[in-house]
């Protein structure tokens, strides 16, 4: 579905995607990364609006640079506003549809059919300008699917929809991969997209730092470090037994927390309550860092750099 090949973009001096090489067969995708790791440069080559400085960029088995009959079967949903704000929903996606081929006729059907389908009939012949922004990102939505593409590339896509149209949105693209479609779904947020598919791309700096199920990237962390950070009136105390008990890696006292790097975080979890009690200290507050998307980057880096050895 996707071939990248050795693909660097440079703007100037600096790096966009870093000699990334990717091989992705048809099926359900997230591409997940922190604000400015590279995910906008990565979709914006594989649509064609931009070309790599080295290496090939292939889609459907296909460059999308300039190809009009690849456009057809893509369906594309940016992160930035790019929409008309004096005309109607109906009007710019029966447009868009009329780009593709479409007859006049076929595109309003379209229009109608995808408007429907994100939830904005009765809004459709309203100015855009008119509209809030989590109904500007349906209509972005349904010009993406009108024209029944094989392969939908949305950029953050829940972008300013309401719990409800995040619902909403979660189910059509259930409901697209169900079908049998393929997508490609960008965002900096991991819950997003767990809760539409368990197969994921991690980048950041413009590198693909690890790609495959939910339970294969966190293979790749088994030897890593896990943050943990207890909350305490003792803290002191709290550091001590710890060291004593031989489960960290690092530690140190921040205000009244202790944080705490270990390999072992399900040993700690286990036997933490009970060393607890034998020694009457008591924490008020625990969490992992590691529980974090930027957390999950920051260990797949040290792998990758050669700090956790």
């Amino acid at each position: 579905m996707i071939q990248l090949t050795n693909v660097t973009k440079l703007y100037g001096t600096v790096i966009g995607v870093n000699d990334m090489t990717l091989d992705l067969a048809a099926g359900a995708y997230g591409l997940l990364g922190p604000n400015g790791s590279g995910k906008t440069t990565l979709l914006s080559l594989l649509t064609g609006q931009l070309i790599p400085t080295i290496g090939s960029v292939r889609v459907l088995g296909e460059s999308p640079r300039n190809n009009a009959e690849l456009f057809r079967r893509l369906g594309y949903c940016p992160g930035s506003e790019g929409l008309y704000a004096n005309v109607s929903a109906l009007e710019w996606v029966r447009y868009l549809c009329q780009l593709q081929g479409f007859t006049s006729k076929d595109a309003r059907r379209a229009a109608e059919a995808a408007l429907a389908t994100v939830g904005m009939t009765a809004a459709m012949n309203r100015p855009i300008a008119s509209y809030s922004r989590g109904m500007r990102q349906r209509v972005k939505l349904a010009q993406a699917i009108a024209h029944d593409p094989d392969l939908l590339i949305l950029d953050e896509p829940f972008n300013g929809l309401d719990p409800i149209g995040r619902h909403e949105m979660g189910e059509l693209l259930k409901t697209w991969i169900a079908e049998g479609k393929s997508l490609l779904l960008a965002s900096h947020l991991l819950y997003e997209v767990e809760s539409i598919t368990d197969r994921f791309l991690l980048i950041n700096g413009g590198r693909l730092l690890a790609s495959g199920t939910a339970a294969e990237v966190q293979a790749l962390l088994v030897d890593a470090p896990n943050e943990i950070t207890l909350r305490t009136t003792q803290p002191h105390r709290l550091a001590g037994l710890l060291v004593e008990r031989e489960i960290t890696d690092s530690l140190r006292i921040s205000d009244h927390s202790v944080v705490l790097s270990t390999r072992h975080p399900g040993q700690l979890y286990e036997q933490l309550p009970s060393w607890l009690a034998e020694s009457q200290i008591a924490i008020t507050e625990m969490h992992s860092a590691d529980e974090s998307l930027q957390a999950l980057f920051n260990s797949l880096l040290k792998i990758h750099r050669g700090e956790v050895v």
